[in-house]
Order: structure tokens, then sequence, then C-alpha cells
């Protein structure tokens, strides 16, 4: 057994019992991000691996939550259709839209392709509010999760296990895609789809087959979604959820095959825990985009990916040592930033600005201290302490890579 296999033991194991660990609350986020996680693998197949970048893929999550909600409603949770099997019709769903829109949008690559996926979302977008028949208007479509096979899935204990089992049967599928012949083709497409022309491919076929088996996973995620809120509402076809998926995907690392699971879980619980501390939490997971984008270019899965098969020479006592150091410096960096952030935020709301008079600045509560925006202390502060940590990583940075050059 491999350390990987280890790992991803431990992992499963720790997913099932989570449950007893966890309060209904968290349990709830962990939900959210199992369906983040399979939703961003499945934009991880098309683009990770076939090098289609899509800035449309909440039109197949949102129509497999919209066929979820109604097959909801039309089978009660039993028959053909009891509750545990609703996500194959957001699955089948998905399947055939994307089919239907991967035959157009393949036609063309690179930023036409995105372009494309992009310009079918925001139709369909713009189209649900009229057709109430389908998307239920601004309120949507409701249901209710009915009892199935002995399990009342009335309880987020229920719930979450569905969503576990779906994500893991799904991720496992994905898997054994990618060891499949088409699923290796994705990578050539990915790599020179010149040449598989070449050799006699049809690579818009190809194209599109990877493009619907996409949507079909995508569709099932958006299944999960209306499974665990009961609803279903055109809001899910926004393109903030399409470009959701995309920051997630590379900050995990969206060519590294867990890559895109684990930043769209990890990026899901962020939102979740910060969204009730900040209002500006989606400032900073533009910023967490940012600069993972210009020093981990692989994502922090594909860094540690990396890493592992490229060890340092420096050995391991070092390198633990240097990594902390660098934590420990970027850290100091970050609560600059955050205190300079918020202090801004508040100082600058509507709600603050209506509270000056007369040029009387009243004093701002942020991290239980009361400070004047007008008073160099604060700034200084908060400033001081972000240079003081990018000073101190540029300093570990430049003393490992001295010692780096002296090895070699």
């Amino acid at each position: 057994m491999t350390f990987k296999h280890l790992i991803l033991i431990v992992t499963v194991v720790l997913l099932i019992v989570l449950p007893w660990l966890v309060s209904d609350s968290m349990l709830n986020a962990a939900i959210l991000m199992l369906i983040s996680a399979l939703f961003a693998m499945a934009f991880g197949l098309l683009c990770g691996q076939a090098g289609m970048l899509s800035f449309g893929h909440a039109a197949y999550f949102g129509v497999g939550a919209f066929a979820a909600v109604h097959a909801m409603n039309a089978f009660g949770g039993e028959g053909l259709l009891p509750t545990p099997l609703l996500p194959l019709v957001g699955a089948a769903t998905g399947l055939l839209s994307g089919i239907l829109a991967g035959y157009f949008s393949t036609k063309r690559t690179g930023v036409y392709f995105s372009m494309i996926t992009l310009a079918l979302a925001e139709l369909l977008h713009a189209l649900a509010p009229h057709l109430k028949h389908v998307f239920g208007g601004e309120a949507g479509v409701s249901s209710f999760r009915m009892p199935a096979w002995g399990i009342g899935f009335g309880s987020f204990t229920d719930v979450y296990y569905l969503t576990l089992f779906w994500t893991l049967l799904s991720i496992g599928l994905l898997y054994l895609f990618s060891k499949t012949p088409l699923g290796r083709l994705a990578l050539g497409l990915r790599e020179n789809a010149h040449r598989l022309r070449f050799l006699g491919y049809n690579t818009h076929t190809l194209s599109t087959l990877i493009f619907a088996v996409s949507a079909m996973f995508a569709g099932l995620a958006g299944a999960l979604q209306s499974l665990n809120i009961e609803a279903a509402n055109y809001v899910v076809l926004e393109s903030q959820i399409s470009t959701a998926v995309v920051l997630n995907s590379f900050i995990g690392g969206v060519r590294v095959f867990l890559g895109p699971a684990i930043g769209g879980a990890v990026m899901t619980f962020f939102g979740y825990i910060t969204s009730d501390l900040t209002r500006v939490w989606l400032l900073y997971q533009g910023i967490i985009f940012v600069l993972v984008m210009m020093f981990l270019p692989r994502g922090i899965v594909g860094e540690i990916a990396a890493r592992i098969k490229s060890p340092s020479r420096e050995g391991l006592a070092q390198v633990t040592i240097t990594m902390a150091q660098r934590i420990v410096s970027l850290g100091f960096a970050a609560c600059g930033a955050v205190f300079v952030i918020e202090f801004l935020q508040r100082a600058l709301s509507t709600e603050y600005l209506a509270t000056v008079h007369d040029g009387n600045w009243p004093t701002i509560a942020l991290f239980t201290f009361d400070w004047s925006p007008v008073s160099v202390v604060p700034w200084a502060l908060g400033i001081g302490v972000f240079a003081l940590g990018i000073t101190s990583a540029v300093i570990v940075n430049r003393r490992a890579a001295a010692r780096q050059e002296a090895q070699a």
C-alpha cells in the first residue's frame, strides 16, 4: 500500500464518520463542500484533462438541479425514481444538454470555445425567467424529499450520506474514465489536437463526447444541490456559479486529478466561514486566486504533487523548517492585509459615513479595539505588519535559493 492510498483510505473513513464529529451546521457545510468538489471534478475533466476552458458550466449544473426537482414532484420519491436515484435524472439531463451544447461549442477551440460556452449559458439564464413552467419564475421550483428504502431523508445526516455516496461514486467513475481510451485521448486533445487529427481521429466528436460526460457529472452535482435545499431557482444558472467553479478548480490544481475537488471543497468551506465574518469575503477569494496564479501556477495540490515527485536536495528537516518560516511570514502579511482591508471596508461603508458630521470621525471597532480613521496608528500598524511579513518571506526565499545554488 502506497502513501497516497493510505491518505485516500483515511480521508474516506473520516468522511464516513464525520456526522458523529461535527454539528449539524458544519455537516451542512460538508454537504456543500462535497457538491462543490463534484462540480469542480466535472469541470476538471473538461478543462484540466481535455484543455477546454468553459465559462458556462453553470448551465449544466442548473439543468440538472431543475430536472431533479421536477422528478421529485412527479414521482414523489417512489416508483421508478426513489429519492436515492434522483441524481440520475440530473446526470441524464446534463448529458443530453451537454451533447447538444457541446456539438456547437466544440466546433471552435481556444477563446472562441470559451465565448460560445459563456454565450449559451447566458442565453439560458436570460430565458429562464420567461419559461415559468420549467424554471418557476422568480420563486423557482420547490419540492420535498420523500422517504425511500427505509430512509427518511429528513435530517442532515441522511442527506450527507446520500451526497457522499454519489460524490465518491462519481469521482471513482471519473478516475476510471481517465484510464479509458477516450480519457487518454482527452489528454491528446489538450496537448496537440492537430496531431490527433493527423492520425485520423475525429477531434470534434471526441471533444463533444468529453464535453457531454463533463456536463453529465455537472448535472449530477446540480441534482444533489436541489436535493439538499429541496428547491431550484434560476440563480443557479448565473455566471457567478461558472466563475466560482473555474476559480476553485485552478486554485486546487486543474491538471491534477483530485486538485479541482480539493480546491472546490476548501474554497467552499472558506466562503461558508468568512461570509458570516466579513462583507468583503468575495474580495478575499479573488486575492487568493490571484496569489495562487502568481506564485503557485499549478495550483496548491499541483505544487505539492510536483514537490513530492521532485524532492529537494536540502533534506526533509531543512525543507520543513523553510516551509514553516514561509508560513509564519505569509501569516504576518495576511494579518496586516486583513486589518487594512477590514478597516477600509468599515471606514468607507455607508453606515459609518452617515455618522460623520462636521469633520468629527467616530472610532471604528475592529478586533476588540477602537481605532480612529484619522489617526496614523491603525494604518501604520496594518501596513507595517504586512511589510514585515513580505520582507520576511523574501528573505526566507532568498536564503533557500542560495542554499539550492550552493548544493548545485
